[in-house]
């Protein structure tokens, strides 16, 4: 008779994740640019955890069959996101050859004020967001010249992509085309706009905090000097002489918006962007397409799939003229692979489960129980590295309990986008955090800290929570 993956005990259920949250805090506090085994130190932690975790499976008896089926049927999720990674790559190279991101930096060098730049970023981020109501498609669009336009204005790039992210994720919880906005309330049991209006009791705070911190972060920048001045003036004339740049460039980015905002599926959305941005190097961008290759052909072959670099003397803006296209994505990829064969390992062997529900025993009190949760969705964006099991999977598993205490769905739907959402980011090996390091090219440790509005939304909800501020009860009609 098999014994099921859900018969491994606690205890070793938590040694792989005891062992992956050691070697990758080694690695972080050691190796200042994380390269103790090159470039790809995460991949093989995530590996070699897996492969702790399949070897603890098999000596309680668990078939190495089952464990592979969850691996590979985790992997098999992903495919999709794995596409859109690509296209995101290649949306990447084609935009700036065809002058689209260059010409989001020209304008963002010359009509925003340096010192209101982080809280601008924030609020541009927060829109595009709301209204696509995907942090994916955010990143890949303005916040990849938003964080090129920082670094023109001596800014650290993780301040900049600290408030793209969060911004970015104000929509993502916020929107009703979100699909975290939608997943969450369906898990716990309760309708859309019941959600997003509870849920606004907690985010809204959080995002005005943030909004004020990043005013304190500007006012304290000191990029105002002549010659600061004088380079961002180099930078906008060097940009200008290479490119053709023009307003008309941004109907490639409307229309990808536009099409995320009428919900058409990503791909299509992401190949209409690449293909627009095509035709718009041919008509605009000749002179850049014949600095890359004489042939027309490889020229716009190399900006999709390989590494592209336009010849610049300005060191400053090289970054903004170099693209990886689909190669350039592929580190993200592997690691996406490599957290989700983690996360089928333990699911396959049953730690998951065995220690979501160790968190529910421990509910005792109605803080205990908003805790557990939090910790749960947190625990599962750490251990399955995936931001919809970490709604999923706690929202299955705790709406009963919630029920019990009489307590009604919107607190725990509520509570599962302020810890499950929001946290996928702040995780490098997570799916979130790797794509959004995979597009910005700002790690997670560097933005960290600037994601205030991420880290700072899990710490909200359990105030709340500790304090019984807005708890919905079941017999209560009213918020």
């Amino acid at each position: 008779m098999e014994i099921t993956s859900s018969e491994i005990g606690l205890k070793k259920s938590m040694i792989p994740v005891l062992i992956l949250i050691s070697l990758l805090f080694y690695n972080i506090i050691y190796f200042e640019n994380n390269d103790w085994l090159g470039d790809y130190t995460y991949h093989y932690i995530l590996i070699f955890t897996s492969l702790i975790a399949t070897l603890l499976g098999v000596s309680e008896g668990v078939k190495i069959t089952h464990v592979l089926k969850k691996i590979f049927s985790s992997i098999k999720s992903i495919s999709t996101p794995i596409i859109i990674l690509l296209l995101v790559g290649a949306l990447a190279g084609s935009w700036k050859v065809s002058g689209i991101i260059p010409a989001m930096v020209y304008y963002g060098l010359n009509l925003v004020d340096p010192g209101i730049f982080l809280p601008l970023t924030l609020i541009v981020s927060t829109l595009v967001s709301l209204t696509t109501g995907s942090s994916y498609t955010t990143s890949a669009t303005v916040g990849i010249a938003l964080v090129a336009v920082g670094i023109a204005f001596n800014i650290p790039a993780g301040m900049t992509a600290g408030a793209v992210i969060s911004g970015a994720y104000f929509g993502d919880k916020m929107s009703p085309l979100s699909d975290t906005t939608n997943l969450a309330p369906a898990m716990a049991g309760t309708d859309l706009y019941s959600h997003i209006k509870y849920m606004a009791y907690t985010t809204i705070p959080t995002y005005v905090l943030t909004l004020i911190v990043f005013i304190i972060l500007s006012y304290n920048l000191d990029i105002s000097s002549t010659g600061e001045m004088n380079e961002i003036n180099n930078l906008s004339n060097t940009i200008l002489n290479d490119f053709y740049i023009s307003p008309i460039l941004f109907i490639v980015p409307a229309l990808v918006i536009l099409l995320a905002f009428l919900k058409v599926r990503p791909i299509i959305a992401l190949g209409v962007g690449i293909l627009s941005a095509i035709l718009f190097s041919i008509i605009f961008q000749n002179n850049i397409l014949n600095s890359i290759d004489p042939s027309l052909t490889n020229s716009l072959l190399q900006s999709v799939f390989s590494d592209t670099s336009i010849p610049t003397e300005n060191a400053r803006i090289e970054r903004l003229y170099d693209s990886g296209g689909m190669k350039g994505m592929l580190w993200t990829i592997y690691l996406t692979i490599s957290a989700m064969v983690f996360g089928g390992s333990m699911d396959g062997i049953g730690a998951l489960r065995k220690i979501t529900n160790f968190l529910l025993s421990k509910a005792k009190t109605t803080f205990g129980l908003f805790a557990s949760t939090a910790v749960s969705c947190l625990g599962i964006n750490i251990v399955a590295s995936d931001q919809y099991l970490a709604i999923v999977i706690p929202g299955k598993m705790f709406k009963d309990a919630f029920e019990e205490k009489n307590l009604s769905a919107v607190n725990l739907s509520r509570t599962l986008e302020d810890t499950g959402t929001v946290t996928s980011a702040l995780i490098p090996w997570n799916t979130c955090g790797a794509y959004h390091y995979g597009v910005l090219g700002v790690s997670v440790t560097d933005y960290f800290i600037y994601a205030i509005f991420n880290w700072l939304s899990p710490i909200t909800t359990l105030i709340y929570a500790a304090f019984m501020i807005k708890i919905k009860m079941i017999t209560n009609h009213k918020f």
